[in-house]
């Protein structure tokens, strides 16, 4: 496999237009389908989400990384009243493009979230689901975690900046900060600051009169559909999970009726970084039905 400077293989790039929005897409290897879902963190973006895990995962499957909508080269704004629902039908959108009938769906965080979504909305789409720290799981039932604050005050207040992103991924999206290098905070910064995102952030905090109604829709622990979920499901937490807390691990694992749960000691929210090599193994393994 042809691989560039940074590390990772050659990719084929595409920008898809999507019932009038634009959905940018890199793809690498041959197999089986599997699209890697990013979180939602403060300039995020497919490619650089899993930059540790794109190669080996392409070694067995044809890996395909979209920007969700509003994030990097795809069209900016999600509708805020169901953010979930707006990313899911994003994805299947992307899955109807490729002709991919079903694909495996691996999700981090907000893309966790929108990947469970999908596969509650349309089951028949999705072979297999790996979760790594979703969103949506308990929401409502608590008061937000110091990590969820921090990314969704980031555009709030004085307005972003290098050192609250800094914070917030030092202090609460990774166990060991020194493990992040200051090269891909620079990186995400410049992406948070693109005026387009700035005018529509793609995640923030539920306001006005609908706001407990669109907050209760992002918590799929009052979903009745979970507990007949069949996909095949891997949930891999960070036991040291600052943002979305461990706990949702265990909820998932009891509700659905076909759920492996790995609770990844010293790790944050960010598995598929932090303990890339372990991520990668259980990853492909599970994905191709070697439990």
């Amino acid at each position: 496999m042809t691989t560039t400077p940074t590390g990772l293989p050659a990719m084929q790039e595409t920008t898809y237009d999507i019932g009038g929005r634009k959905i940018f897409a890199a793809e690498t290897g041959e197999g089986p389908p599997v699209l890697l879902l990013h979180g939602g963190g403060p300039g995020a973006s497919g490619v650089s989400n899993y930059a540790r895990n794109i190669a080996e995962l392409a070694t067995e499957h044809r890996v395909i990384v979209p920007d969700l909508p509003g994030y990097g080269r795809s069209t900016k704004g999600v509708d805020g009243t169901d953010p979930f629902g707006c990313l899911a039908d994003g994805v299947r959108g992307l899955l109807d493009e490729l002709n991919l009938d079903r694909a495996h769906l691996v999700g981090n965080s907000y893309g966790g979230a929108a990947a469970l979504r999908l596969a509650l909305d349309t089951p028949d789409r999705v072979d297999r689901l790996v979760l790594m720290g979703p969103g949506g799981i308990g929401t409502t039932r608590a008061l937000p975690t110091p990590g969820l604050n921090s990314l969704l005050d980031y555009y709030s207040g004085d307005g972003p900046s290098r050192q609250k992103l800094e914070k917030f991924i030092r202090n609460y999206l990774v166990f060991n900060a020194a493990d992040v290098p200051d090269a891909a905070i620079d990186e995400r910064y410049r992406a948070s600051i693109d005026p387009e995102v700035i005018a529509s952030p793609p995640l923030r905090r539920p306001s006005g009169l609908n706001s407990l109604r669109t907050v209760w829709k992002m918590d799929f622990t009052r979903d009745p559909r979970l507990s007949r979920l069949p996909v095949p499901t891997l949930v891999l937490w960070g036991a040291q999970d600052r943002v979305n807390r461990p706990s949702g691990g265990p909820m998932l694992a009891e509700r659905m009726p076909n759920c492996d749960l790995y609770l990844v000691a010293n790790t944050g929210h960010w598995v598929q970084f932090e303990r890339a090599e372990l991520f990668n193994r259980l990853c492909t393994d599970f994905l191709a039905g070697r439990r």
